[in-house]
C-alpha cells in the first residue's frame, strides 16, 4: 500500500496506467516520434498549446523537441517548467512491464525506460491532479526533448526562443522523491593522437616506434578515476594497430574529464595532455591532443525559488528530503547553459541503462504527487 499525503492525493492506478503506457512505446534517441504523437492529444485534452523546433535536422532524427505551454489559472505569475526526455537508451519494442513486490521491471527482455518515462508519467499525473482540484496555479511549461541519451543533443540543438518560462524541474536522477540536486558539473572531452612510426616486425623492427608504448608509459604516469572530492577523470576507448605483423605507428585514446569548477577540469585536462606529450617526447614520437566541450557546470542557492519549493513541496508530500551535488550529466546542464535555470531531482529509477532496470511503484507515485506540490508551491511563493 503506497502512502498517500493527506494535501495531494492523485488517482495512484491512473499513473500506474500511465506509465505502463508510456513505457511500451518504442522510440530510442533519434526516433522519439511515436512518443511525441502518442503525448500530444493528451496535451491538448489539458490545454496545452504546443510547438516543436528543428533540433533533429542536426542529427538526422525524425522529430524536433516539444515544448508546450498551459497559461495556468493566473497567467500572471511567473511560469515555471518542467523538463525531461523523449528517448530512451535503448528500444523498448516488445516492453512486457511487470509488477513484482511492489517494483516494476520489464520481463528481462528489454530495458524498462523509466529513464525517463517515469518523469512524462508525474508531471502528467501532477498536472490533472491540478486541474481536476481546481488548485490555482501559474503558467506551467513541458520543455521535452529529444536525443538526450547519446550526450544531451536535442537540448544542445534547442531553438530557445520557443521556451516562455525561465526556471524549472528536471526529474532525471537515480535517487528518491525527495532528493535535490543542487549542483552539476563542467565536462569536456579529450582526445589524444599519439604518433611513433610503423615497420614490418620481421624486416625493419628497428625503425619502428611503438605508439601502443607511448600509450601505455602516457596512462601509467595519468591521475585517472577519482581525482579529487570534485573532479573524476578517465580514458574510455584506446583504437590503433593494423596487423600483428606491424609495429603501430599511431593509437587514439579518448577520454572525459567532469569537476564541479572550470580549474579542476583544465587542472586535470593540461595534466593529461602532459602525461601523453611527455611519454611521446621520451620515445621519439609525437602527440596532437584537443579538448571538446561536453557542457558547463551548474549551481542554484538552496535559498533560491527553485530550492525552496523543491524543499516545500517534498515537505507536503512527506517525502525523505535531502539536497545533494552530482558529477553526472543531464539536461540541466545545457538548459542552464542556456539561461533556463533549473535543477536535477530524483524520481527513483534503478540500474538504468540495462535489461535489469527498474522503479518502485511508491516513488512513481510519489513523482506524480511531487509533480502537483511542485506547481501549487510554486505558485504560493510568486503569486
Amino acid at each position: 500500500m503506497v502512502k498517500q499525503s493527506t494535501q495531494i492525493q492523485i488517482n495512484n492506478d491512473r499513473l500506474l496506467d500511465s506509465f505502463m503506457e508510456l513505457a511500451k512505446i518504442n522510440a530510442p534517441s533519434g526516433h522519439e516520434k511515436p512518443m511525441a504523437e502518442f503525448l500530444i492529444p493528451i496535451l491538448e485534452q489539458l490545454g496545452f498549446s504546443y510547438t516543436f523546433d528543428e533540433a533533429h535536422k542536426e542529427f538526422g532524427g525524425n522529430c524536433g523537441n516539444l515544448i508546450a505551454y498551459w497559461e495556468g489559472t493566473h497567467p500572471s505569475v511567473e511560469p515555471m517548467f518542467l523538463s525531461t526526455h523523449m528517448d530512451t537508451v535503448l528500444p523498448t519494442e516488445g516492453l512486457k512491464p511487470e509488477i513484482r513486490d511492489g517494483i516494476i521491471h520489464s520481463d528481462g527482455t528489454t530495458i524498462l525506460g523509466a529513464d525517463d518515462r517515469a518523469a512524462l508519467a508525474a508531471y502528467l499525473e501532477g498536472i490533472r491532479y491540478i486541474q481536476e482540484n481546481d488548485i490555482p496555479c501559474g503558467p506551467i511549461e513541458l520543455v521535452l526533448t529529444v536525443n538526450e541519451q547519446p550526450g544531451l543533443v536535442g537540448a544542445s540543438y534547442m531553438d530557445y526562443s520557443k521556451v516562455k518560462s525561465k526556471k524549472g524541474f528536471v526529474f532525471d536522477s537515480s535517487g528518491d522523491i525527495g532528493q535535490i540536486i543542487l549542483q552539476g558539473p563542467y565536462s569536456s572531452r579529450i582526445y589524444c593522437d599519439i604518433q611513433g612510426r610503423s615497420s614490418h616486425i620481421g624486416l625493419n623492427p628497428e625503425e619502428g616506434i611503438n605508439a601502443f608504448l607511448i600509450a601505455a608509459d602516457a596512462l601509467k604516469n595519468m591521475k585517472l578515476g577519482k581525482i579529487s572530492e570534485i573532479t573524476l577523470a578517465n580514458i574510455g576507448q584506446m583504437n590503433g594497430g593494423k596487423m600483428s605483423s606491424i609495429i603501430p605507428g599511431e593509437v587514439k585514446l579518448v577520454g572525459e574529464v567532469r569537476s564541479f569548477e572550470a580549474k579542476g577540469l583544465n587542472e586535470q585536462l593540461e595534466h593529461m595532455k602532459q602525461s601523453v606529450e611527455e611519454a611521446a617526447k621520451q620515445h621519439g614520437g609525437k602527440a596532437d591532443i584537443r579538448y571538446e566541450k561536453k557542457y558547463l557546470g551548474w549551481k542554484i542557492d538552496e535559498r533560491s525559488p527553485l530550492g525552496q519549493t523543491a524543499l516545500q513541496a517534498a515537505d507536503e508530500i512527506d517525502v525523505n528530503k535531502y539536497t545533494t551535488q552530482t558529477l553526472g550529466g543531464a539536461d540541466t546542464n545545457v538548459l542552464n547553459e542556456n539561461g533556463l535555470e533549473c535543477i536535477t531531482l530524483g524520481n527513483g529509477f534503478r540500474n538504468i541503462h540495462t535489461f535489469q532496470e527498474h522503479i518502485s511503484v511508491e516513488n512513481l507515485m510519489n513523482g506524480g504527487r511531487y509533480a502537483a506540490s511542485l506547481i501549487k508551491k510554486w505558485y504560493e511563493l510568486h503569486k
